[in-house]
């Protein structure tokens, strides 16, 4: 196995990756190998086994060090091992571990759902149910929605994702590999399109602006409460304020505030799936925010613990359950999980990360377009925060070009810079919240050298 010569350490604060093995080297394909032949096939994007990772700082187990532009997929917005966090899951793992928060009590767990209760939009009463994933949380979701409205029915968008079990998966249609051999999932699902302003999935004239786009989709959600989903039938509509793995679509300004008008004309709830464009990612604390709309329940994960698993659905407490046992579940709301949360959360304020999202943001995006001047395959840079994307395309047709987006990657990664795909063929720019204007600018060097290889 390689050996590192020298004791290698990173500061989180590195603005240039450091290759000193070409990746894979030989102790992170020792760790490679070993779970392929152990570990279930799932969604494995570059070949780096992390040794240790600090801010937006990864360093291998061959002693490479990377710039991660993914969070560890959304996870890490106060970047890796933020030592205010670090020091909240070692506090609380010394008082106890585990004490099932759905059967009894203790403080850390209700006083991050009373934070969540003020940070979450909408001015109501609202309550918290915690859960351990995204896909966990659109479940709770779903059981509360069914539960307080007693309409079976639900509606979501194409290329909308909202997880991978098989109630979310009835909701998600962003990829066929979610949902081949997975088949029946739950009944009563339905999707309209999504208003993406780059591709709008009507191709025709006239639509491409934004307020005619909005329009021509809401148009399809009335036809569709007036005939295969009865409107007294449906409970809730689930969305994304910024479609994820749908490619980082960001819908026209005012489509949501409509929508929302159009849902409570019917007594129909809406949904607000956060995972990943919640706790700052966007530049906003959740991204609804920047729509005005107050959705009834908003559900979350991924950055809430800064990279302990929790999630939550915090929703109107007057949807709550009315009896004991409709739904619960054992490790929800675990103390050191919950610990994790406050911390996170007073990270966010203490260092302002919610501003430095937008700031970071804006430096990224006018990177980004600076780019997409010398690279023409660059069809879209769009995004929100540090929240930004690329679309690869290749022609005046907007036709995807997944091989170019997938190619350059590939040339990134191995030249130090951690990306990942999102939609057709479009790449995501998801550095943690605390990622610096020279980090950026080291990142976009290596992005700039990646394209130009990736074109040969």
């Amino acid at each position: 196995m390689h050996v590192v010569e020298a004791p290698i350490t990173i500061t989180g604060q590195e603005s240039r990756p450091q290759i000193r093995v070409a990746p894979p080297g030989p102790a992170d394909r020792r760790i490679i190998d070993e779970d392929a032949l152990y570990m279930a096939t799932t969604t494995k994007a570059s070949p780096v086994a992390a040794r240790m990772a600090r801010g937006t700082v990864v360093l291998s187990e061959d002693g490479n060090v990377f710039l991660d532009f993914t969070s560890g997929v959304g996870v890490t917005n106060t970047g890796h091992s933020h030592p205010a966090v670090v020091k909240a899951i070692q506090e609380q793992a010394a008082k106890f571990l585990h004490f099932a928060g759905t059967d009894f009590y203790y403080d850390v767990q209700s006083s991050l759902a009373k934070e969540l209760a003020h940070a979450v939009p909408g001015t109501f009463a609202k309550k918290t149910f915690y859960t351990n994933s995204g896909t966990e949380s659109n479940e709770a979701a779903i059981k509360i929605v069914k539960w307080s409205t007693r309409r079976p029915l639900l509606l979501a968008f194409t290329h909308a994702f909202h997880g991978r079990t098989q109630g979310t998966l009835a909701l998600s249609s962003s990829k066929a590999v979610h949902k081949e051999r997975f088949f029946p999932s739950m009944p009563g699902a339905f999707a309209v399109p999504y208003p993406n302003p780059y591709r709008n999935p009507f191709n025709i004239d006239g639509y491409d602006e934004p307020e005619a786009l909005s329009d021509a989709v809401l148009s399809l959600v009335e036809d569709l409460l007036d005939a295969a989903a009865p409107a007294s039938e449906v409970g809730a509509f689930f969305v994304e304020p910024i479609q994820g793995e749908g490619g980082y679509v960001i819908p026209p300004k005012g489509f949501f505030a409509k929508l929302k008008k159009i849902l409570d004309g019917h007594g129909i709830l809406m949904v607000a799936d956060e995972v990943q464009t919640g706790f700052g990612r966007t530049g906003k604390m959740f991204a609804m925010e920047h729509f005005g709309v107050q959705p009834q329940l908003t559900t979350m994960a991924k950055a809430m613990g800064s990279g302990v698993p929790i999630g939550a659905c915090v929703f109107d407490a007057k949807l709550d359950f009315a009896v004991s046992g409709a739904h619960s579940n054992t490790y929800g709301g675990n103390p050191i999980a919950c610990a994790a949360g406050l911390a996170t959360l007073r990270v966010m304020r203490e260092e302002k990360l919610v501003e430095r999202s937008q700031k970071m943001g804006d430096v990224l995006h006018k990177e980004l377009e600076a780019l997409q001047t010398e690279f023409p395959r660059i069809g879209d840079v769009r995004g929100l925060g540090l929240m930004q994307a690329t679309e690869f395309v290749k022609d005046a047709k907007k036709t995807p070009d997944k091989d170019t987006r997938d190619r350059v990657i590939h040339e990134a990664f191995l030249r130090g810079l951690l990306l990942l795909p999102c939609g057709k063929s479009s790449i995501r720019y998801i550095p943690p919240l605390v990622v610096t204007a020279d980090q950026i600018r080291g990142a976009m060097d290596v992005l700039r050298a990646s394209l130009k290889a990736a074109a040969t």
